[in-house]
């Protein structure tokens, strides 16, 4: 795969907490256009992983680039072309849906002209244009997260990281936002990094990258997994790969 093409690299990052090693010689890519699983069970690093690259913690092993763009040596330059959607809401509430995306927007330097376009694109696609003036609280969760979603699209990015969104959703909800979101790396050339414990969010033609005890198991699409495993789906392959560590 040509490095013009890669949004994210990832080479040999590790991190401790103490004594405990949350992630060991971390390595992997994901190209532009392309939507790649971060998958593993809960405690495998995954949401310390995404601590690492939007800087909230510093690791002197390793090394990530943006574009191109290394996190450590050119942070700003990094972190402003990606898009991030935490597991944990960070929406304000007593806001409503207009304010809470022309705040970001004010925060990346948009111009309140541009920013209104751009929010008018992003909540029409996710079917929320007509919601502008609700408060936040009023929202269900689904759509605060189309908010959420709409918000970390708003500059553009390159490459959109989205840390177990669909957590605490209802059904219809997980399944509207995973479709929305593996449209936008086909129809838009975003890379996606999708983390999550749930096999029923990766698509046949996804890439997964399986984390298990803060080390890449198996990195590839859900067919070589699924072969490298020598299971007949990705479920089984996941099963096999970190044992009891799925639960």
């Amino acid at each position: 795969m040509s490095q013009d093409t890669l949004a994210l690299e990832v080479a040999g990052l590790g991190f401790r907490f103490g004594k405990k090693v949350a992630l060991d010689d971390v390595s992997f890519s994901v190209a532009r256009g392309q939507f790649k699983v971060l998958l593993g069970p809960n405690g495998a690093g995954k949401t310390t992983f995404f601590s690492l690259v939007t800087r909230l913690y510093v690791s002197a092993l390793g090394e990530i680039r943006v574009n191109g763009a290394n996190l450590r040596a050119a942070p700003l330059q990094a972190l402003a072309q990606m898009g991030i959607v935490f597991q944990q809401a960070t929406l304000d509430l007593d806001l409503n849906v207009r304010q809470n995306l022309l705040y970001h927007a004010a925060l990346h330097g948009m111009a309140k002209s541009h920013a209104l376009e751009r929010i008018e694109t992003e909540l029409t696609r996710l079917g929320m244009q007509e919601r502008q003036g609700e408060k936040v609280r009023q929202l269900n969760g689904g759509h605060r997260r189309r908010v959420e979603i709409a918000r970390a699209l708003l500059h553009q990015p390159r490459m959109l990281l989205l840390d177990e969104p669909t957590v605490g959703l209802d059904t219809r909800s997980r399944r509207d936002i995973v479709e929305h979101v593996h449209r936008l790396a086909s129809e838009q050339d975003i890379a996606i990094l999708w983390s999550t414990h749930l096999i029923d969010e990766i698509f046949e033609e996804d890439s997964v990258i399986v984390l298990h005890q803060g080390r890449v198991c198996a990195d590839g699409s859900v067919a070589e997994v699924t072969a490298q495993a020598g299971a007949e789906s990705i479920a089984a392959a996941f099963d096999r790969i970190v044992g009891d560590g799925a639960s």
